[in-house]
C-alpha cells in the first residue's frame, strides 16, 4: 500500500480481527504518524500502539460519525 494521506479514513484490522475506521491525520514536527479513532475520537500516534494492526484500505463505506 502507498503511504496514507492526510484526512483520509482507512479501514484498520486490528490483530483481534476487530475492523476499525481511523481517520490518517498526518505526521508530527518529529515524524510521527497520527491517527483518529472515528468511533471514540481518540487521538494516537503510531508509536503508542501496543498491539498488532494493519490497513486494509480507504474506508469504502462511511464512518460512523465522529466524537467531537
Amino acid at each position: 500500500m502507498d503511504e496514507p494521506l492526510a484526512g483520509t479514513v482507512y479501514e484498520i484490522a486490528l490483530c483481534s480481527g476487530e475492523r476499525r475506521h481511523w481517520r490518517y491525520l498526518g505526521d508530527d514536527a518529529r515524524g510521527a504518524r497520527w491517527w483518529r479513532d472515528c468511533e471514540s475520537g481518540s487521538e494516537f500516534s503510531e508509536g503508542s500502539l501496543m498491539y498488532a494492526w494493519s490497513i486494509v484500505g480507504a474506508a469504502s463505506v462511511p464512518p460512523p460519525p465522529e466524537v467531537p
